[in-house]
């Protein structure tokens, strides 16, 4: 079964966050939600507190199939300053496993700390006229080899439904969910 991280920074955008974990998890896809902080409980972009299943300090030598990680103005700032984040992101990258940006996190988290490797991405806004070591393209959700990025809350779903046939393999199961919830992808 393939498993996968969210890392939740303080400010993390709560919504791009729960709606690629309820996705994810409703197709079967083992998901664990790491804060990277001190304790598992972490407070959204919108003041919502959440507690996580574990932090990223317990979990830096596991290896996941992809990484999921959220933007929020200071979410992203948060992920971009951190040490383990950056390594952990890295470690993953070079292994090939999935990175998957959203919103803010692909200029800021990446972009920032020349992990995009020219690769192809999106964002939001004009972040991307800070990054000089990837290609921005304006599109809903963008994948380069193990790169998948996402432009914004607005395009969460398709960035979750994405994610999701891209781990199974097969858009199967993502489509037939996808009409379930009566969401066109």
């Amino acid at each position: 079964m393939k498993k996968v991280a969210v890392l939740l920074a303080p400010g993390f955008e709560e919504a791009e966050a729960i709606i690629t974990i309820d996705i994810l998890r409703r197709l079967n896809i083992t998901v664990q939600t790491l804060a990277c902080a001190s304790s598992r409980a972490v407070e959204s972009y919108h003041s919502i507190p959440m507690v996580a299943d574990s932090t990223l300090a317990e979990h830096l030598d596991t290896l996941y199939d992809a990484i999921v990680l959220p933007g929020g103005p200071q979410g992203s700032v948060n992920l971009a300053g951190s040490d383990e984040v950056v390594r952990f992101v890295k470690r993953h990258d070079d292994a090939g496993k999935l990175i998957c940006p959203i919103c803010s996190a692909a200029a800021r988290v990446l972009g920032g700390n020349g992990l995009l490797k020219g690769r192809r991405y999106v964002c939001s806004g004009t972040l991307y006229e800070t990054v000089r070591d990837g290609e921005y393209v304006d599109a809903p959700v963008v994948e380069d080899g193990n790169l998948l990025s996402g432009k914004g809350l607005g395009v969460a779903f398709d960035f979750a439904f994405t994610l999701a046939a891209r781990l199974q393999g097969d858009e199967t199961a993502a489509r037939d969910h996808a009409q379930h919830i009566y969401y066109n992808w």
